[in-house]
């Protein structure tokens, strides 16, 4: 029988705290100097708070172009509508993945005035021939998400991509992502096969996960090695998210919420933005 090799953590990255859309405190985890992108993913912010000022304003009109914006809701609700008229919510465990394509002008703003919210949102690149795709959504409820328990009581759900034959909730085929939850129950010890062409990263949000001999602890994302195998092991109960993707190998030009390939799409997008034609 072969053996199989196991994916390890090349490094260890620390959220960072800053502030975004109308002043949302926020953990900026990837996409700062520590961890600019890790192709094909360019953003990973975690935001959480009991505190209503810290959240209340929202993420008002804004625009995209280029890429998939990914909000997953751990707790709280928020509201989501864009100027072709798409308007849902977004709640407790429940998911919403966006093609931005060709472009977008889109608002997050919580229905919520007190309480917690707490969730994340991944930016993931889309290749030079669908950034110009037209622009849809995946909103899907909690309900919608596949969730597996294993023998020890641990709960893994499947938000994309495929995990012991479960089929995740989100159907893009873009850099055919996987994004699993992992509820960890303690002394468990969870494997899961990796693809070794991908690159992604695990952040653990609750308690500590040890991934061969080195631990990473909340708050704390850790890029992978990717090989055979990832093994994840606790002695106490812990939450951490898993994300991977197949890399694009592009050229990647950024100018806030446009990624494009070249300088000129860019200056494209604002101008299209500016004569009200990116929408």
């Amino acid at each position: 029988m072969t053996k199989l090799n196991e994916t390890t953590i090349k490094q260890v990255v620390e959220g960072m705290p800053t502030s975004d859309g109308a002043g949302v405190k926020l953990k900026r985890v990837l996409g700062q100097p520590a961890l600019q992108r890790l192709d094909p993913f360019l953003m990973l912010d975690e935001f959480g708070s009991e505190e209503a000022q810290d959240y209340i304003a929202g993420f008002p009109k804004h625009p995209h172009r280029g890429f998939q914006t990914v909000t997953y809701m751990l707790n709280g609700k928020m509201g989501h509508k864009d100027s072709v008229g798409n308007e849902g919510l977004i709640e407790d465990g429940g998911l919403q993945w966006m093609n931005a394509g060709k472009g977008i002008i889109h608002e997050e703003m919580p229905l919520q005035i007190e309480g917690k919210m707490r969730g994340f949102q991944l930016w993931v690149n889309l290749p030079a021939n669908e950034k110009m795709s037209e622009p849809g959504y995946q909103d899907i409820p909690t309900a919608n998400i596949p969730e597996l328990t294993n023998d020890n009581g641990s709960l893994i759900r499947v938000l994309a991509g495929n995990y012991h034959d479960q089929e995740g909730a989100v159907t893009t085929q873009a850099v055919k992502p996987q994004f699993f939850d992992f509820h960890l129950v303690a002394n468990e010890t969870l494997t899961l096969a990796t693809q070794s062409t991908h690159n992604g990263f695990l952040y653990v949000y609750e308690g500590e996960v040890d991934i061969s001999g080195k631990t990473l602890k909340k708050g704390q994302l850790g890029v992978l090695d990717f090989a055979d195998q990832l093994t994840l092991k606790t002695d106490d109960a812990a939450r951490a998210i898993f994300v991977s993707g197949e890399p694009i190998n592009e050229p990647v030009v950024q100018y806030g919420p446009f990624v494009m390939n070249t300088e000129e799409e860019i200056n494209q997008a604002l101008r299209d933005f500016q004569q009200g034609v990116l929408a």
